[in-house]
C-alpha cells in the first residue's frame, strides 16, 4: 500500500471476533466497554477510524461469515481477528472447522493489505478452579485452538501474539472477576504487547495510556455474577456440561486403564481432533 495513499485519509483499525475482542472485563464509567483495542486505537500517531464488529460469544463462523466482510467494507490497515475461545466452549468443537473459518478470514484481508493481529489464548487453567480432568480436557482443547493460530501464523505473515510470554500474564490482579477474561490492568497489558510488537512491524505507536483503575466493590461483583456470569453459566451446562461430563470420564478412563486416546475417541460426541 502507498505512503501517499495512506497519507491521503485515516488509518483504519477494524476489530472482529468475539468477547475478548469486545473488551468484555473493562467498562468504561458509563458502562461502555473499553478493552486492549480501545487502548490500541488510541496509540497510532496517524488519525485513525477505529472500527470494533465483534461481539460476545461469536464463534469463528460468525466471524468468518458475518463479520469479515464488514470490517472488509472499510478496507482496514489492520485488523485484530479474535476468534476461538467460543468454539472450544462447545459439544462439537472441531479445530479443523475453526482453522478454516480464521485461515479464511485472513486471507482475505490480507489480500486486500491489511495487517492482521491475532492473540493466542491463555492458560485458564492457572486461573480457574474446576476438577483435574476437566482441567485436563481444557488443556486440551485451549492447546488444539493455540496450535491452529500457529498453523496460521506459519503459513502466513500474520502478527501472533504469544499471550502466555507475557511476563505476570497470569497475576489475577490482570483478570476480570470471572477469570475468563482480562480485566481492566489485563486489557491495558495486552495493549502494551501488540504496541511493541506492531512498532517491529514498522507502524508508528506511542506507548498506551495507563489509565486509573477502580476496583469494584464485593457488592458490585457479586451483582455482575447475578446479571451475567449465572445466565452464562445456565446456557453452557445445556450445550457443553453433557459433553464435558463424557469427556472427563474418557479422560478418567484412559488413566485407569491406559488406553490410547484414538481407541475411545470414536465413541465420543465431541470431535476431538
Amino acid at each position: 500500500m502507498s505512503t501517499a495513499f495512506l497519507e491521503s485519509r485515516p488509518l483504519t483499525f477494524a476489530v472482529i471476533g468475539d468477547s475478548a475482542a469486545f473488551g468484555t472485563g473493562d467498562s468504561a464509567p458509563d458502562g461502555t466497554m473499553r478493552g486492549w483495542a480501545y487502548y490500541l486505537a488510541n496509540c497510532f500517531k496517524d488519525q485513525t477510524d477505529y472500527l470494533n464488529f465483534s461481539q460476545p460469544g461469536a464463534k469463528s463462523a460468525e466471524v468468518s461469515q458475518v463479520q469479515l466482510s464488514k470490517a472488509i467494507d472499510h478496507a482496514p490497515d489492520i485488523c485484530a481477528v479474535i476468534a476461538g475461545g467460543n468454539d472450544l466452549l462447545r459439544n462439537g468443537f472441531d479445530p479443523k472447522e475453526l482453522y478454516l473459518n480464521l485461515r479464511k478470514a485472513c486471507d482475505e484481508l490480507m489480500s486486500r493489505g491489511s495487517e492482521v493481529i491475532m492473540v493466542e489464548l491463555h492458560d485458564p487453567n492457572a486461573l480457574l478452579r474446576i476438577p483435574k480432568l476437566l482441567k485436563r480436557v481444557l488443556r486440551r482443547r485451549v492447546e488444539s485452538v493455540n496450535a491452529v493460530y500457529a498453523k496460521i501464523a506459519e503459513e502466513l505473515d500474520i502478527l501472533l501474539i504469544k499471550t502466555r510470554e507475557i511476563p505476570d500474564v497470569h497475576d489475577l490482579r490482570n483478570w476480570h472477576i470471572d477469570r475468563m477474561h482480562p480485566g481492566p490492568k489485563g486489557h491495558q497489558l495486552l495493549a502494551r504487547e501488540m504496541v511493541e510488537k506492531l512498532r517491529s512491524r514498522g507502524w508508528d505507536l506511542q506507548d498506551p495510556e495507563i489509565l486509573e483503575i477502580q476496583k469494584s466493590s464485593k457488592a458490585a461483583q457479586v451483582k455482575w455474577l447475578l446479571a451475567n456470569g449465572l445466565p452464562w453459566f445456565l446456557k453452557r451446562s445445556v450445550d457443553l456440561l453433557p459433553a464435558a461430563i463424557f469427556l472427563m470420564v474418557v479422560e478418567a478412563l484412559k488413566i485407569l486403564f491406559s488406553i490410547p486416546q484414538s481407541r475411545i475417541s470414536t465413541y465420543s460426541p465431541v470431535t476431538e481432533k
